[in-house]
């Protein structure tokens, strides 16, 4: 808790941000400044409200980049990652010059303090030092910054005390007393200065949100930053109230001399402060130098603590695809980002060489440029916050003012600041020191130029890095099946949640297949890995299990199947040669991948499920009981892994039970497998609705928020066909009884009302039973079922599947099979466990079906 504080603190710079910023504020608002900065700290703390439920929900080293993808989706979350790059980027440049400069001061060489040439290698040097530091470890950069931000704390309170002192004991002429007026913010000239004053504020409170950017690497990680960042903000509230009060009570704000309103000193008002507060001689010299020596550190500590930020968030944007890989390489012995530091590192000392090549005046207004940047990152956590939990605002008070009004309220102060700032305040020419001719716009102000400009950059490159992932969800929602179909077996109902992080659009799916003889075939599967190769795996295989599935394998033997076209497919792509129960080097995308596959009949109520891999489950909720359950099942290897062979198990079905088949990404938000099982069964036990509306209040209750991986849940309510619709008889083999069920036949199709059909029926039963007696002999069972199509169902012991020929014009015999085939719509053959069943469908008019 103590080292998030301090990084917090540290990255906020108080005294750095007070140097910078304080005279630019005074420039704006007058007297008012003390209030001012005190009024920025409202966004800033409901922002950190925000960040803290944020955090709470998905402890991210990537923050606004990650929580705004989840939220809002890839191009939102990109922005604010981008946001996060921009502002720290920025700002790296600033903190180097300043830096530099009080280095030369601290020195006596107040010459070289003022030479743009030596300043900027002064500042390259502090960059790279501060760069190795970040690099070598998280726990001695909080190390530094624990002594580092103590020596800052001490010397500005002892400053500020130090200065009121004087104001009331031997005030120089600049001196005024302490006025409520201060502390009034109506007194401000006007809405534009009031603006430009709280956003300055806003700059000096940034960064205490660094305890968030390092909450992967924080004990506690889900409630130890929420709190430090909440503290943080409190304790900077109280420190700027004191020093800007002190300050220019003592200062004033004359426009000569020290004053704070000396544009001369705006950039930096401390360093010429020492001095006058504690005297040129002596103890007085002593503490002057201790102030250029704390503001030193202020933005030595500040640099630091910008490079931890940012580098983990270009990582957690590597990680999830939205910048080059190689970010986010870790160092096996530091376990920092290499890219991420090294190369965070490189491009601020590139930017803050372009920018001191140009002038100090650029340097000057990019100061103010930082402020859009994170008005705009600030308030589009504020929103994604309010977005992210929109589900379960509802679910208390607590959840409703923390997760709901305090963030919305941040995010759209936030905003507000961000467009009157951009388009009123720091648009207008006469702003900051620099202003830039625009086509079609015109002369337009220097700050408004580089931080839109900035932000533009972001949107350009945008198309680019969220291409992936747009073009992976369209080919998985694009694999996935557009609409189950309906079927007397079962009523169905699906859902797929896609991840919302970069990276988490994978290859779950599922699939209805319809089968022979009713029966009906239900899959959930689960691919390893995200982006398009998981997408385009996951399309292969649901292929292969409805190509497999279409020859009426049994579950176990559909797996087993499917792992030799998996591993025969990773062979044929180089993934060479592996030993029992290992994973294949640079192995297919489909190696590992887990496969639930069930097949049930409505006839007798069995279903038959076989499982490969552990990430797919499966609950039943019986009608009697309403209670869910999850069945035993068989365990079997991912497919392509190798192992124990499949094994499928037969569960008996009552009519109107309830089948949950998922993946185990529905139960990601809860605290382990077993609480998430737990709390799907309740949502299952609750019966009220349709299945649609039980999906909804599924997905909605396991996952209340975004997903950090995709989610697949396929409901389906069982029945059993009526017995009307189904009649069998058990032949004997002999050549009379051919007869005898053709005759039986006739009569169950005049009942039915479909004697149209009953001479082709008769033909496809005589020929079924006819090589039955022929060929195999033994028990022979006759079936009819009318659902959506007339089938024909005939069994014998026999294990040999006849094939289809073309007969030539003077063979005697070979013809049945063939005729059969013309005058159906579809026909097969699907083995069981006492022989084989021959099966054939015939088309109803849609007046003949039940």
């Amino acid at each position: 808790m103590f080292s998030s504080v301090a990084m917090g603190l540290a990255s906020a710079g108080p005294a750095y941000s007070l140097a910078a910023t304080l005279g630019v504020i005074v420039a704006g608002v007058g007297l008012q400044a003390p209030i001012v900065t005190m009024l920025a700290f409202i966004p800033m703390l409901l922002v950190a409200y925000a960040f803290r439920e944020l955090n709470a929900s998905n402890a991210d080293c990537g923050t606004t980049f990650t929580w705004a993808t989840r939220a809002f989706g890839p191009r939102i979350g990109w922005m604010g990652g981008w946001g996060i790059v921009v502002a720290d980027v920025i700002v790296m440049a600033n903190l180097a010059h300043i830096a530099a400069a009080y280095g030369f001061r601290l020195a006596g060489l107040h010459g070289l303090a003022d030479n743009r040439l030596w300043t900027t290698v002064a500042g390259v040097v502090w960059i790279a030092v501060l760069t190795a530091i970040c690099y070598v470890g998280i726990e001695f950069s909080a190390a530094v910054q624990r002594w580092l931000l103590c020596l800052e704390v001490v010397v500005l309170i002892v400053f500020a005390v130090a200065a009121l002192v004087r104001v009331y004991t031997a005030p120089p002429a600049t001196a005024i007393h302490v006025s409520a007026s201060w502390f009034n913010p109506f007194e401000v000239a006007s809405v534009k200065a009031l603006t430009s004053g709280i956003l300055a504020g806003v700059f000096i409170y940034w960064g205490w949100d660094t305890s968030f950017s390092v909450n992967e690497e924080t004990v506690d990680s889900a409630r130890v930053p929420g709190r430090a960042a909440v503290m943080s903000t409190v304790l900077l509230l109280l420190m700027y109230a004191l020093v800007s009060t002190s300050v220019q009570a003592f200062a004033g704000v004359g426009t000569s001399g020290i004053g704070l309103g000396n544009t001369d000193n705006s950039d930096d008002v401390l360093s010429g402060l020492g001095e006058a507060v504690f005297g040129s001689h002596g103890t007085g010299l002593l503490l002057s130098r201790l102030l250029i020596l704390m503001v030193l550190t202020s933005a030595l500590a500040s640099a630091e603590t910008t490079i931890l930020p940012l580098a983990r968030t270009v990582f957690s944007m590597a990680v999830h695809k939205a910048v080059p890989s190689r970010f986010a390489r870790i160092h096996r012995r530091f376990l920092t980002p290499t890219w991420g530091t090294l190369g965070m590192g490189a491009i601020s000392i590139a930017l803050f060489v372009l920018l001191s090549s140009f002038s100090r005046n650029i340097l000057a207004d990019s100061i103010d440029s930082v402020g859009l940047a994170i008005a705009f990152q600030y308030g589009v956590t504020g929103f994604a916050c309010l977005w992210y939990h929109r589900k379960i605002l509802a679910r208390s008070a607590r959840d409703l003012v923390f997760k709901g009004v305090l963030p919305g309220l941040g995010g759209l102060m936030m905003a507000l600041l961000f467009l009157y700032a951009a388009f009123v305040v720091y648009a207008d020419p006469a702003y900051g020191t620099t202003a830039v001719d625009l086509p079609l716009i015109g002369r337009t102000g220097g700050v408004t130029v580089l931080g839109l400009g900035a932000l533009l950059v972001g949107v350009l490159l945008m198309p680019a890095v969220t291409r992936g992932y747009g073009v992976a969800l369209k080919l998985q929602r694009g694999l996935l099946p557009r609409r189950l179909p309906q079927h007397a077996a079962v009523e169905s109902a699906s859902r797929y949640v896609p991840a919302d992080n970069r990276s988490g659009v994978g290859g779950d799916w599922y699939d209805v297949i319809p089968l022979s003889g009713t029966r009906i075939g239900l899959v959930v599967g689960d691919v390893l890995g995200h982006g398009l190769g998981a997408a385009a795996t996951m399309g292969r295989l649901r292929t292969g299990v409805r190509v497999l599935a279409r020859l009426d394998l049994s579950p176990d033997e559909l797996l087993s199947r499917l792992t030799d076209l998996v591993e025969q497919t990773a062979h044929d792509a180089g993934a060479g040669p592996r030993g029992p129960g290992r994973r294949m080097p640079h192995a297919d995308a489909a190696l590992g991948v887990s496969c639930l596959y069930a097949v049930y009949d409505p006839v007798s109520g069995k279903c038959g499920v076989a499982r490969a891999g552990e990430p797919v489950g499966l609950a039943v909720v019986p009608p009697r009981t309403g209670v869910a359950d999850c069945p035993e099942l068989p365990p079997g290897p991912p497919l392509g892994i190798g192992g124990l062979p499949y094994r499928s198990t037969e569960l008996d079905l009552e009519p109107d039970s309830l089948l949950a088949l998922f993946t185990e990404g529905l139960l990601q938000a809860a605290d382990g497998r077993d609480a998430g099982f737990a709390r799907l069964c309740r949502v299952l036990a609750d019966g009220r609705g349709s299945l649609e509306e039980r999906c909804d209040r599924a997905v909605a209750g396991l996952l209340p928020g975004p997903a950090d991986v995709d989610a697949t849940l396929l409901m389906v309510r069982t029945r059993l066909l009526d017995r009307n619709q189904h009649v069998e008889w058990a032949v004997l083999p002999e050549p009379a009884a051919v007869a005898t069920i053709r005759a039986a036949v006739t009569k169950q199709l005049g009942d039915w009302g479909l004697g149209d059909l009953a001479f082709t029926t008769e033909l496809i039963v005589s020929e079924l039973v006819t090589n039955a007696i022929r060929y195999v002999g033994g028990p022979i069972q006759v079936r009819l079922i009318r659902d959506r199509a007339l089938i024909c169902e005939v069994s014998d012991t026999g294990h040999t599947s006849p094939h289809l020929r073309h007969a030539a014009s003077d063979d005697e015999g070979g013809r049945g099979l063939f005729i059969i085939a013309r005058m159906t719509h579809h026909w097969g053959t699907r083995y069981t466990s006492g022989g084989k069943t021959i099966w054939t469908e015939q088309d109803l008019r849609p007046g003949d079906i039940p």
